[in-house]
C-alpha cells in the first residue's frame, strides 16, 4: 500500500462557499463518521489537523505573511492515508461531506525512499 496525503482546500473568497454555524455544525457528525470510516479500514495514517488561514511564505530573502487576495483557497485540514494506488485514494477523498460546501480536496501520493 502506499501513502496519500488528503489536503481539505476552502474557498476563503466566496461567500456562498462558506457553511453557516449551523452547517458546520451539521458537518461535524458526517465528517468524524467519514474518517471513522477510513480508519476502521486501517486506511488513516495520521489524524487529520485544522490550520489557521494566515500562514507564511519563505523565499531565498524574505518571510511574507499569507494568504493572498489572489489566492482563493486555504488549507482545512490534512491528514494521510493508506491506499492501493491513485484511484483508491480519490474514492475515499470523494466521501469527504466538506465537498458540498465548496471544497476541493486534493490527493498527493508520497514518494518512497529511494533505496540503495
Amino acid at each position: 500500500m502506499n501513502e496519500f496525503l488528503i489536503a481539505i482546500h476552502r474557498d476563503i473568497i466566496n461567500k456562498d462557499a462558506s457553511p453557516s454555524p449551523e452547517q458546520m455544525q451539521a458537518s461535524i457528525q458526517p465528517f468524524q463518521d467519514w474518517l471513522g470510516s477510513i480508519a476502521a479500514q486501517n486506511k488513516l495514517v495520521a489524524p487529520p489537523k485544522r490550520w489557521d488561514l494566515g500562514g507564511r511564505v519563505v523565499k531565498s530573502d524574505t518571510v511574507t505573511n499569507g494568504p493572498y487576495a489572489e489566492i482563493k483557497e486555504s488549507i482545512g485540514g490534512m491528514f494521510i492515508i493508506r491506499a492501493n494506488d491513485y484511484d483508491e485514494a480519490v474514492e475515499i477523498a470523494k466521501g469527504c461531506p466538506i465537498l458540498q460546501w465548496g471544497a476541493s480536496v486534493e490527493v498527493r501520493m508520497a514518494i518512497p525512499p529511494v533505496t540503495q
